[in-house]
């Protein structure tokens, strides 16, 4: 398979890194990440002038139909440059809409940039299963009133509308019965909590006490939103893993010009075997990662659902133990240093530790590829 990308896509990444140099560096992230808002107006202006939120939306909505390959190389710039901004939490709410059709007038704001999306979906007895829903929406007249609450919802204080997952039938666990609904957050009984997470980012706890909505509010058909919200939760896994490719970027090569410029006993402790070994092994597990997010970009649009799930969670199981690895191994290297709030390396590890634990976990991602067909166990001898 070939993974070159061709000149246009080369192109957006590089104008991607040139703003996030020179509008974005380090010093004004934290300038960011300790406002009262948490993130800038300006930042995203600036985002959106560069076509980013318009890319991967469809044409017909004002995109550019970008794939998850387009993506990719986004991702990777917004973690090396430690972007705060709701980007993620944006595009992954707008591959709901795109993938249930309608909503263009939503998704026409979005690529324009003049709309932020946020995904309610996660509740305080799911963990990883997004399937085990207690929120509810019960019929009423042509609408639905939802009630329960959402935790952990990425920047949901920053959006103007959630995509909230809830149910209209069916057992607590069961995938049948899932109904999928675009929020307001201005709409009567909608409160939101927000607070800041450990890797500068924002999140919030959304209470719906009898929100009432009306049909269009539906995204899909009603009690059959779990094909959307699977195959949309392997696209936001896939971006994860190409963010968390683009952090390890940056804490490896900066723990490698550590290592060059800091002097133990007359020498560079980088001339050190066993601190070579120990980079040796960042290295690997860098690239082996790098190939699994590659793949798993490749493959999340494919129309094999067994195969799309097999992959992304191959994927996101193995860039999760790189980003683990290659996070600890950093910090460690660096000394005291690595967890200093003014060292860049304390950050991307803390993203990394962030990245590692959303949208499932190694042992969440290995059991559902255990789980796919096709799978041979090994024969117990």
């Amino acid at each position: 398979m070939d993974f070159n990308v061709n000149q246009e896509q080369q192109q957006f990444a590089d104008a991607l890194r040139r703003w996030v140099d020179k509008d974005y560096a380090f010093e004004k992230r934290r300038s960011i990440i300790h406002s009262e808002a948490g993130v800038s107006d300006a930042a995203w202006a600036g985002l959106a002038e560069l076509g980013m939120t318009a890319l991967p939306l469809p044409s017909s909505a004002g995109g550019f139909d970008g794939t998850a390959v387009d993506m990719l190389l986004v991702m990777q710039e917004l973690g090396r440059g430690l972007v705060v901004e709701p980007y993620f939490a944006t595009v992954f709410g707008a591959k709901f809409l795109t993938l249930a059709g309608g909503h263009e007038a939503v998704l026409e704001q979005v690529a324009a940039g003049s709309l932020k999306l946020a995904c309610a979906l996660g509740e305080h007895q799911a963990r990883h299963d997004l399937f085990d829903i207690a929120t509810t929406a019960t019929g009423s007249g042509n609408g639905f009133v939802l009630d329960g609450t959402k935790t952990v919802v990425m920047h949901g204080a920053q959006a103007g509308s959630l995509i909230v997952s809830a149910r209209s039938s069916g057992e607590q666990r069961s995938t049948d019965g899932i109904s999928l609904f675009l929020v307001p957050v201005d709409a009567p009984g909608v409160s939101i909590q927000d607070n800041r997470t450990i890797d500068g980012q924002r999140a919030a706890t959304v209470t719906l006490v009898q929100v009432v909505l009306g049909a269009e509010a539906l995204i899909g058909q009603a009690g059959q939103g779990w094909e959307i919200l699977d195959a949309a939760l392997d696209y936001g896994a896939t971006l994860l893993c190409a963010e968390a490719v683009g952090a390890m970027d940056a804490i490896f090569a900066a723990t490698l010009e550590y290592l060059k410029t800091r002097q133990q006993f007359g020498a560079p402790i980088g001339k050190f075997q066993a601190l070579q070994h120990r980079m040796a092994d960042m290295f690997i597990h860098l690239e082996q990662a790098r190939s699994m997010a590659m793949l798993a970009a490749a493959k999340v649009d494919s129309d094999d659902v067994a195969e799309r799930r097999r992959i992304v969670s191959a994927a996101k199981a193995r860039v999760n133990q790189a980003a683990t690895f290659v996070g600890q191994q950093a910090v460690q290297l660096h000394g005291g240093m690595g967890v200093t709030d003014e060292l860049p390396a304390a950050h991307h590890f803390k993203r990394l530790t962030m990245i590692a634990l959303s949208l499932g976990d190694i042992d969440h991602h290995i059991e559902r590829f255990i789980a796919q067909p096709g799978f041979l166990p090994l024969e117990t001898v």
